[in-house]
């Protein structure tokens, strides 16, 4: 009976912490503002969401800059209402101003015109170093708008290196970095590649039963049920697939995501090398990992821990029953806690 009365209450606590969590965020009105900046090349612009409180002042140290991972956008995952409210919502609830990135290739920014031939007509597009300088572009973006000179900076999983790579070189542009899920040097063998197989192309095709096949890997079968909130894969999946305009003119739709970062994994990470250097992130570094995560699992996460050699103080937080996708579950509200704690926290008086 003690057990069951543990359970019932802290099921109750949980749903009061997502009641609460809603009823903040409605009671702040929120600001969202839609743009496209260019990238720097010509025809290539990177589509930036803000959403802030309305009527107050942001802190400069409550700046925050999201980008997305190898495979989709970054507003169908970051700004997804689940159960009334996003978690870019959430974090604008608690009076930061907080950004989106999508770097080209990807969501509503720029296609690059391969994109638009056979997958197998160009090599692959849109390198880690190019994402890079496209996450650069909005947070300059974002530091000249708000007449600031640093902001935070969140990235998850190909992000990590997108961020981490961003911050090794502009230290000075960033506040606080937060890694989420993030990608290292992998000690298991290559998956073996056949003899026949062709050159790697421009971009690959995805279809939605692959992404929820992905998601669900590795995960119990007695834990799948209740994972994902009802009704969420549906539509993350249909917000997502509606961002190229393409995907519906196949059978199933597929979606095209760039294939740099393929090329990347396999000269680097798979390849035992890193692509940049982690012990040049000279800033406050939290890395978030969730314990099913088959992607990118733990010990990848431990590797580039010992990796951050020069930060002020750094943080390593595994997150129980979530997998590579955890923001978007039933325990996405401990990933908002963690993160919050990261970044509302005081600065040590000795670092300052």
């Amino acid at each position: 009976m003690t057990s069951r009365f543990l359970q019932m209450s802290l099921a109750c606590l949980v749903a009061g912490a997502f009641a609460g969590a809603a009823a903040q965020e409605r009671s702040r009105e929120l600001i969202t503002t839609d743009v496209m900046i260019p990238s720097g090349e010509p025809g290539i612009e990177l589509f930036v969401r803000n959403k802030h409180p309305s009527g107050a002042e942001t802190s400069p140290d409550k700046i925050l800059l999201f980008v997305h991972g190898a495979t989709y956008p970054a507003e169908t995952a970051f700004d997804l209402p689940i159960e009334g409210v996003s978690m870019m919502e959430l974090i604008a609830a608690r009076g930061y101003d907080v950004y989106l990135v999508d770097v080209r290739g990807y969501g509503r920014s720029t296609r690059p015109a391969e994109m638009d031939q056979p997958p197998a007509a160009n090599k692959p597009i849109v390198s880690t170093e190019v994402a890079a300088h496209d996450l650069g572009v909005a947070a300059d973006y974002i530091l000249k708008k708000r007449k600031v000179s640093k902001i935070n900076v969140m990235g998850w999983s190909w992000g990590t290196s997108i961020a981490g790579m961003y911050t090794s070189e502009h230290n000075d542009k960033v506040n606080r970095l937060v890694l989420y899920a993030p990608q290292w040097i992998r000690n298991e063998p290559p998956a073996p590649v056949a003899a026949d197989a062709p050159p790697l192309g421009a971009y690959r095709l995805v279809s939605r039963e692959s992404a929820r096949a992905r998601w669900l890997k590795g995960v119990a079968e007695d834990k799948q049920a209740d994972l994902i909130p009802a009704g969420v894969f549906e539509a993350w999946a249909d917000a997502t697939w509606a961002t190229d305009p393409e995907s519906g003119k196949q059978n199933p739709p597929m979606l095209r995501a760039p294939n740099g970062v393929i090329q990347d994994n396999m000269k680097y990470w798979s390849a035992g090398k890193a692509q940049y250097d982690p012990g040049k992130i000279t800033v406050p570094t939290l890395l978030l990992h969730a314990e099913w995560d088959a992607d990118l699992p733990s010990y990848l996460a431990q590797g580039y821990f010992a990796q951050l050699k020069n930060t002020p103080y750094k943080r390593l937080i595994e997150l129980s029953e979530g997998t590579h996708t955890v923001m978007m579950e039933k325990n996405r509200m401990q990933f908002f806690h963690e993160l919050m704690g990261f970044l509302d926290e005081e600065t040590p008086l000795a670092l300052k």
